[in-house]
């Protein structure tokens, strides 16, 4: 209930007691002059407005009293009177009790039907005092159906937060004690497969060791991934993760690569734009931006000592991706032709991708993950010979800018 002082009660009441004091002066009973005692009760149905605000129900009682007894007792009520027995009606039912509104409108209705002398004016509160009790009422319920809707609400989200925040939590239990254990069940087993194995041959070797590297970074990744399901299972309890967002295409992220490509391989890698670079949707973004990497790392490994050209072509709705090395190509069929679009990943002298297999027929994993990122997001690569000798990957994705 709403106890606190309203200033609205000095614009509404004031005026209300002054009014009913100049039309009780007016009001004349004989030669005798204004009639002090109808004086009196013009006061007592506006003065209680003042305890309106703190003590509604207490001011709204002595109103209507006084009102009820101005009218049978003299056959008269100012007009300053009958506006406060409404204002004090609507505002008992609006923060009062509602079973109290009511109740104190209803003497006005039985005079009306009484018949008393001062019909017109029982006639007006008859029927406007019990609605304006009823208006307070009323504006009171929406006001609790609004909060009760809002707390319902909040409680709602409250319990979806929750149940969200506890299936993270169980998601992020099961990755970490079933699949992050098996997944390093399998980098151990291929470490100790490579070491222990007598006679083994150097490509199985390179091939176990590639499954460690693989397993590990999968680990890696899946630590990232735990971090982030976590982060609000374990608000307050440790330090949050710290998250780094997607690589895309932003010139210092590709310069950032490249420059890493450099120190490792020691020598010339180039960036080349063609067209406006414009912003693309961040699948399309890291999809190009992996499929640099993997180019780059597959060059550093198999064309050791190749110059590496990276070529960003923004034409409009396509984004072309050329990652070209001046190493020595793509291998030769057995008719000693070479093959244009190699989509086995086939490389001279024993070229093999960046997870260490061989690229021949037996087909090239990383050259194969690039291809499936590019058809992921709906475009398209092509591997195979460099106009002017080395290798190409060419890359086709959808160029239309992020909303």
């Amino acid at each position: 209930m709403d106890r606190t002082y309203d200033p609205r009660i000095v614009m509404v009441g004031a005026p209300l007691v002054l009014l009913a004091v100049i039309e009780s002066i007016g009001h004349v009973r004989g030669p005798a002059g204004p009639d002090l005692a109808f004086v009196l009760f013009a006061v007592a149905t506006t003065l209680p407005l003042v305890l309106l605000w703190t003590q509604p129900f207490a001011a709204a009682l002595v109103v209507s009293a006084a009102a009820v007894l101005s009218v049978t007792g003299f056959q008269a009520l100012t007009v300053a009177g009958m506006g406060a027995q409404l204002v004090a009606g609507y505002r008992l039912g609006r923060t009062g009790s509602p079973w109290a509104a009511l109740p104190l409108a209803a003497p006005f209705p039985i005079l009306a039907l009484a018949g008393v002398e001062a019909r017109t004016i029982t006639m007006v509160l008859a029927c406007l005092a019990p609605a304006a009790a009823l208006a307070g009422i009323a504006r009171r319920a929406h006001g609790d159906a609004a909060a009760n809707t809002a707390a319902r609400q909040v409680i709602a989200d409250s319990l979806l937060e929750h149940t969200a925040r506890g299936e993270r939590a169980r998601i992020a239990r099961e990755l970490h004690d079933v699949v992050a254990h098996h997944i390093s069940m399998v980098a151990v087993q291929a470490e100790n497969a490579r070491l222990t194995t007598p006679g083994m041959p150097p490509a199985g070797a390179e091939r176990l060791s590639a499954i460690g590297d693989t397993a590990r970074a999968a680990l890696t990744e899946m630590r990232r991934l735990l971090g982030v399901l976590r982060e609000d299972t374990t608000a307050g309890e440790r330090p949050r993760p710290e998250l780094t967002p997607q690589p895309g295409l932003r010139l210092h992220e590709v310069n950032d690569l490249l420059d890493e490509a450099r120190d490792a391989s020691g020598t010339g890698t180039r960036l080349i734009l063609r067209g406006s670079p414009v912003t693309l949707d961040p699948g399309v973004e890291l999809a190009a931006y992996r499929i640099i990497q993997e180019a780059l790392t597959n060059a550093r490994r198999h064309a050791p000592g190749a110059a590496v050209d990276v070529e960003l072509h923004y034409a409009g709705d396509a984004l072309r991706l050329f990652v070209r090395d001046n190493g020595p190509g793509p291998a030769a069929t057995s008719h000693g032709h070479p093959h244009e679009d190699d989509h086995e990943g086939s490389r001279k002298n024993g070229h093999k991708d960046s997870f260490g297999h061989r690229a021949g027929h037996e087909g090239g994993h990383g050259l194969a993950g690039m291809r499936e990122r590019a058809t992921a997001v709906g475009g398209d690569l092509r591997t195979g010979h460099a106009a002017g000798g080395g290798f190409l990957v060419e890359a086709s994705l959808p160029g239309e800018a992020a909303g």
